[in-house]
């Protein structure tokens, strides 16, 4: 039988993994086909049963470890595998390090077109590897053949809801709350409850966003404040400001500052923050962002003003990048959950050498998961 006569749904293959592709899944070849396994680690052999196949790659399930990479641990969490939530469990923590720097890096090579021009520093580990979450979002779903309801997180392979007790990387508390909400559960399936530990010293409205790693906060706050200290501005445009998080740690170090941001209740809090600390010289502005940021942008001096970029997974407008490349602030700071979209979004702004990328610093807010924050710092390149 050829090797293209056994590639197939359902066929048994064993398989080499050598890399960790970006979204957490195992990557091994079979002849010219790419296989994308989940809960895989480098250096595993595996028996594999393919799941699904294209005309050029392939996903697998694990039937059998044939020969266990020698960076595997044993999972924290019983439900590790089944619940779609973690993807690195089974991974040494500095393995998972190393992995998301590689990952990034490829994808700042792969989708921004950088070529090794930018080096990714190491990732800032959390001190925490497991317990950090402060904020959770679980789901309820009617199991006909327990005739109850489940309560968790979506699955790994399918859009039914893994029923659990706790979450290992949720901070206590919360998993204190998965217990009231199992005690009291709501009356049907299809219902979200977010759950969440909040900051005494933040107003945070209960559905507006904040990091989720208080444990690593610090670091990244020192990391943003250490970029705008190097670059001696004046002046700060906080643009999706939330509750006025990064606006109100950065305001000491400019003369004014102005954030905006579409969420009016996290606006308000901004704003409740701003009077709790005593903070008098800047305001936040209630509205979407892409409309405002042109007026917000000639409010201050272009070449003494630092613009913060910290957008939804999505990433920011084709328009708000267009209007920063017109403008020309001397920095960028641009913060990312998503890689991908920072990668994508960073070579817009680089374009025809209106911006330098001066350096990536990833932090680790998502450990045992696919996740990971970055810092990337830009400054304009002067033709004067």
């Amino acid at each position: 039988m050829s090797s293209q006569e056994r590639f197939q749904a359902g066929s048994r293959i064993t398989l080499k993994i050598h890399d960790l592709a970006f979204g957490g899944e195992g990557v091994g070849r079979f002849g010219e086909f790419v296989v994308f396994v989940p809960f895989t680690a480098p250096g595993d052999e595996a028996e594999i049963e393919l799941t699904e196949v294209k005309k050029r790659f392939a996903r697998g399930k694990v039937l059998q470890l044939i020969h266990p990479a020698a960076s595997r641990v044993e999972p924290l969490c019983p439900y590790f595998g089944d619940c779609g939530g973690c993807q690195y469990q089974h991974i040494a923590y500095p393995v998972q390090l190393e992995f998301k720097q590689k990952q990034i890096q490829d994808l700042f090579d792969r989708v921004g077109g950088f070529n090794g021009s930018v080096s990714v520093a190491p990732v800032t580990p959390c001190p925490m590897e497991y317990h950090y979450r402060n904020r959770i979002m679980i789901r309820s779903q009617w199991d006909k053949f327990k005739q109850g309801l489940n309560i968790g997180f979506i699955k790994a392979d399918n859009r039914l809801v893994c029923d659990i007790e706790e979450c290992k990387i949720s901070d206590p508390l919360l998993n204190e709350q998965i217990q009231q909400v199992r005690k009291n559960p709501p009356p049907k399936g299809g219902i979200k409850i977010v759950l969440r530990v909040t900051d005494p010293a933040w107003e945070i409205p209960r559905d507006s966003f904040f990091q989720n790693n208080f444990h690593l906060l610090p670091a990244l706050v020192e990391g943003v404040r250490s970029c705008v200290r190097s670059s001696q501005v004046r002046y700060l445009v906080d643009v999706y400001c939330g509750v006025g998080f990064f606006a109100l740690e950065l305001a000491s170090l400019v003369e004014r500052f102005v954030g905006v941001e579409l969420d009016a209740l996290a606006i308000r809090a901004a704003r409740k923050n701003q009077e709790n600390r005593g903070i008098t010289n800047g305001e936040f502005l209630d509205g979407r962002a892409e409309l405002l940021l042109p007026e917000l942008l000639q409010r201050f001096p272009a070449r003494e003003t630092v613009v913060v970029l910290d957008p939804p997974r999505t990433g920011c407008p084709p328009e708000s990048i267009e209007q920063l490349r017109q403008v020309r602030p001397a920095q960028i700071i641009y913060i990312s959950c998503h890689p991908a979209t920072l990668a994508r979004d960073l070579a817009l702004l680089c374009a025809d050498a209106v911006y330098q990328l001066q350096q990536v610093q990833p932090f680790d807010m998502f450990p045992q998961t696919q996740h990971v924050e970055c810092v990337a710092d830009l400054r304009l390149i002067r033709k004067d």
